[in-house]
């Protein structure tokens, strides 16, 4: 052996015992040191059905892993069909199941029961009202319990065509400004026998008329915000005055077919399960302020002539902005609608949305919401992580969701560029949650059947009777007859109503 190598295997040598003797000092086994060898990443499956969520919730998950190398998000779109059914089949049969899914608060009973979710972490210190609106916290609670995390919502309010009210303010500030100038005219022209009025007050006079011929934005927005209808009888009394252009078909124009279009007019005095929408014993869909409240929708009918059977929500939208109609009842995706148009240059108009008025003075409103959560799925094995990576996701307050999806965060907090969405965030926090529970699920089909017969002329009474009899007979498993409630006085109503729009 030469001499190099055997110097060299005694060094080896040396260092290995050298490396031995540090090993067995250390309390620390060297592959167990995560700076050099870092450890696996914990995969947490996120089931959706929405594509136009993919690009966000991949965003989402590469930021994440930026922050938490230990864990990796792993976005999955999956089909809509079966839903529940298809989460259920995979944690069972331990397939490549979801740690997370996004599901509507409807189903959440639902998917309690079935053991597909669990109790959120520390929900009553997290789901607080500072920072999720009412209706966020309601949807997500079962039974004094918080089992999802509120991610975004849908709900409809009233949209108007903001150009329209613009000029109609302006003619009426320069009807207003020529008035006022005429009357000054009359009281500072000379009286029959007395002396003109010298240049000086004659040229006082015409600067004070050139300065009253300016309008001013403050006071424009101050007119629009006068006109802005707070009832249905507003909006009745609007029409009575409104010199409408020539493109204008309707002055108020909506879905009279979709209940999610048609709820706010009962919403305000129907019950379908309490607050949360978890509790069979408070059912209350047949009573005096529901039938009130569908013999003025009823009456509607005499004053914006809508035909049921040719009407949709798509038809209207896009003749509210063509600017055919200058107030609608929309969803908060009428906002991206508006922006596309114009964008590509086919909207001249501008828009706003207002809080949802109500029936008369008499009758308030509350519209119905929709609000898609983030699930813990009852079978992880991964609960800690996933309940992290939900509140991450449902912390954000980018205003990143409604840019790359069109979907409005169900939370405060939220760094929106647009005003019309905080107002949407607005009427979803007096909004009344979908209900939870199952024996109710097909209340919203038999209420839009009852509506398309109530608007078409169908007894009010009746129709509200039928409907609560067919979902009580659901609940108490037997044959239900309620009590004949005596209808209200017509007249009253139709005075209600008509009365503030003279």
């Amino acid at each position: 052996m030469k001499i190099k190598t055997r110097i060299f295997s005694i060094i080896l040598l040396a260092c290995t015992v050298a490396g031995a003797f540090v090993y067995a000092r250390s309390d620390k086994n060297i592959f167990e040191n995560h700076a050099l060898f870092p450890q696996n990443k914990t995969t947490v499956r996120l089931w959706y059905t929405d594509d136009s969520l993919t690009s966000y919730l991949q965003a989402k998950a590469v930021a994440y892993s930026e922050v938490n190398q230990r864990v990796r998000i792993e976005p999955v779109l999956v089909s809509g069909l079966e839903y529940l059914e298809a989460i259920n089949k995979a944690s069972l049969t331990q397939e490549t199941y979801p740690d997370l899914y996004i599901i509507t608060n409807d189903s959440l009973e639902k998917a309690y029961l079935a053991g597909l979710a669990m109790e959120i972490a520390d929900g009553e210190d997290y789901l607080t009202d500072e920072m999720f609106p009412d209706a966020a916290i309601s949807s997500v609670t079962y039974k004094n319990r918080h089992i999802a995390y509120p991610m975004y919502f849908e709900t409809s309010s009233l949209v108007y065509n903001k150009t329209y009210l613009e000029e109609m303010a302006v003619e009426n500030i320069q009807s207003q400004m020529d008035a006022q100038s005429l009357e000054g005219e009359e009281e500072s022209a000379p009286q029959e026998g007395s002396e003109e009025g010298t240049d000086e007050s004659s040229t006082e006079a015409s600067e004070d008329t050139e300065g009253a011929s300016e309008i001013s934005k403050a006071m424009i927005e101050e007119e629009v915000s006068s006109n802005i209808p707070l009832t249905i009888s507003d909006i009745l009394k609007f029409a009575e005055s409104y010199n409408a252009p020539e493109q204008v078909e309707a002055v108020f124009k909506w879905d009279v077919t979709d209940i999610f279009y048609n709820y706010f007019f009962v919403g305000n005095y129907m019950n379908v399960g309490g607050k949360a929408g978890d509790d069979i014993s408070q059912i209350d869909i047949y009573n005096t302020d529901t039938i009130s409240c569908m013999k003025i929708y009823q009456q509607l009918n005499q004053f914006f002539a809508i035909d049921a059977a040719e009407i949709d929500y798509d038809k209207v939208v896009s003749d509210f902005i063509d600017g055919k109609i200058v107030f609608t009842v929309a969803t908060t995706d009428v906002l991206s609608k508006i922006k596309e148009a114009q964008a590509s240059g086919e909207c001249p108009y501008e828009f706003a949305v207002a809080d949802m008025p109500a029936l008369t003075a008499d009758f308030g409103t509350r519209t119905m919401s929709v609000t898609n959560c983030i699930v813990v799925n009852g079978y992880t094995e991964n609960v800690s992580v996933a309940n992290a990576v939900a509140r991450y996701i449902c912390n954000d307050n980018s205003g990143d969701l409604y840019l790359n999806s069109g979907k409005i965060s169900a939370h405060y907090g939220v760094k929106n560029t647009d005003s019309n969405i905080n107002t949407f965030v607005s009427v979803y926090n007096d909004s009344v949650p979908m209900p939870k529970t199952i024996e109710t699920s097909n209340l919203w089909m038999e209420l839009e059947i009852a509506f398309t017969k109530i608007w078409n002329g169908e007894d009010c009474n009746s129709t509200l009777k039928a409907v609560s009899e067919s979902i009580m007979t659901q609940v108490t498993g037997q044959a239900f007859t309620e009590e004949f409630i005596p209808d209200p006085d017509d007249e009253e109503i139709t005075a209600g109503l008509v009365e503030e729009s003279d």
